[in-house]
């Protein structure tokens, strides 16, 4: 049972690694101003952007919240703009070109998200 449970989790990281190099992906065909150079850093990217969501985001969500209960909510959509931020800083041969594509990247990789999860979260609902 153990096992299966860490097969499972083993299983979810890596469909979410997969998710996240996807919506990069897709957020570099969507924008010039958007670059990663090679597989290596893309697929290094999406593991940071990953774990920037796991542990970056909740601290920065905390720190910003009176902001973002000031704008109802406005103020989380540039949490995730700086989880972005920050990934594009660690990572090598990876870059964001100005303000707007930033704001248009984050959008991109929250639809691809979003859409990939509605798609998983079917199939599996289909499969039980």
């Amino acid at each position: 049972r153990t096992r299966d449970a860490r097969v499972y989790m083993a299983v979810r990281l890596l469909v979410a690694w997969g998710v996240n190099v996807l919506a990069l992906m897709v957020a570099d065909w969507v924008f010039s101003g958007f670059t990663i150079e090679r597989w290596g850093p893309l697929l290094f990217a999406g593991a940071v952007f990953g774990l920037a969501n796991v542990f970056l985001k909740p601290l920065l969500t905390f720190i910003a919240l009176p902001l973002i209960l000031l704008t109802f909510g406005i103020a989380y959509f540039f949490v995730n703009v700086v989880v972005l931020l920050f990934t594009e800083w660690v990572v090598p041969d990876f870059s964001i070109d100005g303000f707007w594509t930033y704001v248009g990247a984050t959008i991109v990789i929250w639809l691809v998200n979003w859409i990939v999860s509605q798609v998983v979260w079917s199939v599996s609902d289909n499969r039980a």
